[in-house]
């Protein structure tokens, strides 16, 4: 699905079921600029999945508009930023880059 964030359009993948929000530094390096400066710590820094551990280095909120026929829907969620870069490569395989 295509969604605006900060004015842009960006491919983003929801998952109700996620236990949270992520998005890889290396796309948040490509596409906003200036981004470390909204970044908060997070005490919850590493985070297990099926291929093994994905670090973070803090969270982001973005402010996204999901286009919806009768008006957008907006939400504020809160994003993981992960640094790892085994993570990283494995993210932008299945999601081209994209947040989650």
């Amino acid at each position: 699905m295509t969604v605006c964030i900060d004015i842009s359009q960006h491919p983003l993948i929801i998952d109700s079921r996620a236990h949270c929000s992520i998005v890889a530094r290396n796309y948040m390096d490509n596409h906003f600029p200036n981004w470390e400066n909204q970044l908060f710590p997070t005490k919850e820094k590493n985070f297990k999945n099926t291929s093994g551990k994905m670090t973070s280095i803090g969270t982001i909120i973005k402010e996204i508009a999901i286009p919806h026929r009768k008006g957008n829907i907006r939400l504020n969620p809160e994003f993981f930023v992960l640094d790892d870069a085994y993570t990283q490569g494995v993210w932008e395989q299945i999601t081209r880059g994209c947040m989650a």
